[in-house]
């Protein structure tokens, strides 16, 4: 059976992860002769991940389903703690990428290098977070949690507001966000002119 809870973090996973992959891309590509372009692109993606991973999608799993997880399985408490701990680290993480992309914007290429490994450094730690939930996490709420269990965690999740989603109609206050991420971005990151 598949939870509308698992489903939700399965494609939040999957939008966190193109929208990693296209800040990775954009800071490659670089400014080129549309900085001004370049860096509102780079503060919308990462007001994205501070928004709706770092609000919406976090605060979720850690309130309603690792507690449920970790009562009815003690296989996945040592794992649950790290992943709260990365949970609570996250957010001051993407503060210091704003910060690092805003030194870059204002002094100069001399601050692009330490952006760059930054933001290196936040996908690979995320890569490693949601392999860990999708790998130990999940598979082990399918197999312990009870009915009761998802309803709660279900209802939980149904409330997120993800502007990227796929599947779920885009909440209006998002949609500034959404174009300037998706209609800005040069292609093939987004559907701008590239």
């Amino acid at each position: 059976m598949q939870h509308i809870s698992i489903q939700i973090i399965n494609e939040e996973h999957a939008t966190l992860t193109a929208m990693l992959q296209s800040l990775l891309m954009m800071i490659k590509r670089g400014p080129l002769n549309e900085p001004e372009l370049f860096f509102d692109v780079l503060r919308s993606m990462l007001f994205y991940i501070d928004e709706v991973p770092e609000k919406q999608h976090h605060p979720k799993e850690t309130k309603f389903f690792f507690p449920l997880v970790a009562k009815r399985s003690d296989a996945c408490a040592e794992a649950i703690q790290r992943l709260k701990k990365e949970h609570r680290q996250g957010e001051t993480a993407v503060r210091e990428l704003q910060h690092l992309l805003l030194a870059w914007e204002i002094l100069g290429d001399s601050r692009r290098a330490a952006f760059e490994a930054a933001a290196k450094q936040y996908f690979d730690f995320y890569k490693a977070h949601m392999h860990l939930e999708e790998s130990l996490i999940i598979p082990q709420a399918l197999r312990v949690l009870t009915a009761q269990d998802w309803t709660t965690i279900d209802a939980a999740f149904a409330l997120n507001a993800d502007p990227l989603s796929p599947t779920k109609p885009r909440d209006p206050i998002y949609d500034r966000l959404f174009s300037k991420i998706t209609f800005r971005a040069p292609a093939p990151i987004g559907l701008g002119h590239s």
